[in-house]
């Protein structure tokens, strides 16, 4: 019989429950948390005990349209009452409608559907593999940058251009190459014959809120059109409006060959999706890729309520004046505190970098209400819902001060 948590008369908070029973339970590969949340609403989180909390991370940029946003909610009530799971064996219709929402507003023409943005990843490398394999001319070889992260698969994670993610996991899957993020010439030299695909985000969010330069991303696009390769974005953080358009390779003109998207898709319902060409998706025929709970009923009439409320007239215009605004309030911050080396980002992805590890900054700022995380050990990451507004930037870059402050940065 499992244990009920109940609110402790004497010594332990609920919190103080849960912890006891997660430690006993669960593998540890998240480290120490203090915070149970338990309720969410909107911009805003409650703890365990009540305790109220201002959230700017978005749970690492998935709850996008905020928590609980009635219209998704609303989906996956009605969906959950009619069909939850069936496989993909059969039509399903929110799967179907999904497709083509996402075909209507990407370049992508064909869809394929998982669980998450490891598992899209990875149908990306398969796709891209398989594709040159059924051309007549294999090219297994892939290129990423130093510093991205792509999943944890085996696969996504040898992609990941961090070595500290690599570690026990040897021997890693081959072919796999890895350049120096913006640097074209570095690409060029890395995309020797066997190279079939670059792999690229388009902003690095785990390798620190990294942003290239303005005109890298259209050499990038005409070098891989040169060279005779498929350039794969990794749209799983940066996509479903999170940099300003709602995929940010739009922001620079280009189009890739293949983009991956998760996290903001479902609004918190796991669901990862793999776009692409007609002619990429060639590569795969019946048997070739299969995902058992990909696009299911559920997730996908998620995924279609939030694509929906994503795309109305004048979201993303109203998020990216505060995203305007957001930058204009941090960069006063970071001329009041010499702790700042540089704030960077774009939309609402926003990297604030100290000359000092966070992790205490983090700490005080959730200790006060905000919740948030870092992007390596020296950078800040900010992820608000795009429903944010200026009263909620005001309260966090008050409660950021007084952070900054208490640390004596």
């Amino acid at each position: 019989m499992l244990p009920v948590l109940t609110e402790s008369s004497v010594h332990m908070t609920l919190t103080d429950e849960i912890k006891a029973l997660n430690d006993a339970h669960v593998i540890n590969t998240y480290g120490e948390r203090t915070v149970a949340l338990s309720r969410g609403e909107g911009m805003l989180l409650w703890d365990a005990e009540g305790k109220e909390y201002l959230d700017f991370f978005a749970g690492i940029a998935v709850c996008n349209l905020g928590h609980c946003h009635p219209a998704v909610t609303q989906a996956i009530c009605d969906q959950a009452k009619k069909l939850v799971h069936v496989s993909n064996l059969y039509y399903i219709e929110a799967q179907t409608l999904l497709a083509a929402a996402l075909c209507k507003h990407s370049f992508a023409e064909k869809w394929f559907f998982c669980n998450g943005g490891a598992e899209a990843n990875e149908a990306a490398i398969k796709l891209a593999r398989r594709y040159w394999e059924k051309q007549g001319t294999p090219k297994p070889g892939i290129v990423t940058a130093q510093q991205s992260f792509h999943g944890r698969t085996i696969a996504t994670v040898t992609a990941t251009g961090q070595p500290k993610y690599h570690d026990g996991f040897q021997p890693l899957v081959p072919g796999f190459s890895y350049v120096p993020y913006n640097d074209l010439a570095a690409l060029e030299a890395a995309i020797t014959p066997d190279v079939g695909a670059v792999l690229l985000e388009p902003i690095q969010g785990e390798g620190g809120v990294r942003v290239p330069d303005e005109a890298y991303w259209k050499q990038v696009r005409q070098l891989c059109d040169d060279k005779n390769v498929l350039l794969i974005l990794d749209e799983v953080q940066t996509g479903l409006g999170r940099t300003g358009p709602l995929f940010a390779h739009q922001g620079y003109g280009i189009t890739p060959d293949i983009m991956t998207l998760a996290k903001g898709l479902g609004n918190g319902v796991p669901i990862g999706a793999m776009g692409c060409t007609d002619g990429v998706a060639t590569g795969f025929d019946v048997g070739s890729h299969a995902c058992t709970f990909g696009g299911n009923p559920l997730s996908a009439a998620a995924a279609v309520a939030t694509l929906s409320a994503l795309t109305a007239p004048g979201f993303l215009e109203a998020a990216q004046e505060q995203s305007t605004y957001l930058f204009a309030r941090l960069a006063e911050v970071a001329a009041s505190c010499d702790a700042v080396v540089e704030v960077r980002g774009k939309g609402l992805m926003v990297g604030i970098e100290f000359d000092q590890p966070v992790a205490p900054l983090v700490t005080t700022l959730i200790d006060s209400g905000v919740i948030c995380g870092p992007a390596g050990p020296n950078v800040l990451r900010f992820l608000p819902p795009l429903i944010v507004e200026e009263s909620h930037i005001d309260r966090v870059i008050s409660l950021l001060k007084a952070s900054l402050g208490a640390l004596k940065w």
